[in-house]
């Protein structure tokens, strides 16, 4: 991928390589659950997560898929008449479930005339063998990309942010549904506690030796009604909360350690005023992206420069 214009490999152009016109996400409910609130593996969730922050205002539980994609296409094609979408299954756990509910699911997002694929927002150790043959099967025919949440490498904080699994499980499913011949993202938190700055550009280091086709990276957020904004009051020590301009320069360093095959989809993430304690920057993510590139060229620096 050419970065005559970028100094790093952007998710723009990694669209136009399969899709001819502009792509859309549209934001699905498909009222699933997740294994660490009902009691399979854990009650609450993770620490961090308010799944209020993950919701436009289209996309509830109580509609069908095909009336939340419906909702979604009306909103955003106020914007560009000859937009594509992709339904993006983003609430909590998208592959996990009893298979042939969850194709089900997919497959009316699916038949909307639209849609020309699925993206499922996941944890590595929901990825059923069976529902990864159907998805396999299926990407011979459209997009699919499963993007799933490793958040750290670091075994210890995911116990302390009560994940629920390993890295060991993340490497281990995102390199079976990478040989599946699935698209594969993984999302990680720069900020999460007790973490130093080297452990985090360790989670780049690994991330450099997977096979994903993309990555998301996002600041960590303290919201209202997480365990982790208890723990904040509770254990200042433990959080060091970014400035936008640090961590403009970690993500930076975090950028020169990643292949530059590897896309960077997102650098930031924002949650709802209403719901947001801190950090709160101004920011809106262009205005980020702007900062980030602009610092880039400063540090006459690219994604890869130290990749050997």
């Amino acid at each position: 991928m050419s970065l005559d214009c970028k100094r790093y490999s952007d998710y723009s152009t990694y669209l136009a390589e399969f899709f001819p016109c502009k792509m859309q996400k549209i934001s699905v409910n498909g009222g699933f659950s997740c294994p660490n609130r009902d009691g399979r593996i854990s009650f609450g969730g993770c620490t961090y997560c308010n799944n209020r922050t993950f919701h436009p205002d289209y996309c509830q539980s109580t509609k069908s898929i095909t009336e939340q994609i419906g909702e979604g296409i009306a909103f955003f094609s106020k914007k560009y008449k000859s937009m594509r979408y992709l339904a993006y299954f983003q609430s909590y756990t998208n592959t996990y479930g009893e298979t042939n509910r969850l194709i089900e699911k997919y497959e009316e997002a699916l038949s909307h005339p639209l849609v020309d694929g699925l993206i499922l927002g996941t944890r590595p150790d929901c990825m059923a063998d069976d529902l990864l043959a159907y998805l396999s099967d299926l990407s011979r025919r459209k997009y699919v990309m499963v993007e799933y949440g490793v958040e750290s490498t670091d075994d210890d904080t995911l116990r302390l942010v009560n994940r629920g699994h390993s890295y060991a499980e993340a490497e281990s499913t995102i390199r079976r549904t990478a040989s599946a011949g699935v698209h594969v993202c993984a999302h990680l938190i720069l900020g999460l506690p007790r973490e130093s700055r080297e452990t985090m550009l360790e989670h780049a280091r690994r991330m450099a030796g997977l096979p994903l086709d993309t990555i998301k990276l996002h600041q960590l957020q303290l919201i209202k009604g997480t365990v982790m904004a208890q723990q904040h009051e509770e254990h200042p020590e433990w959080f060091h909360l970014f400035t936008a301009d640090e961590y403009i320069d970690l993500v930076i360093d975090f950028l020169e350690l990643l292949p530059r095959k590897m896309v960077v989809e997102r650098f930031v993430s924002q949650s709802p005023k209403d719901l947001l304690i801190a950090p709160d920057w101004g920011l809106k993510n262009y205005e980020f992206t702007a900062k980030l590139e602009k610092r880039l060229v400063e540090r006459n620096t690219c994604q890869g420069r130290l990749v050997r």
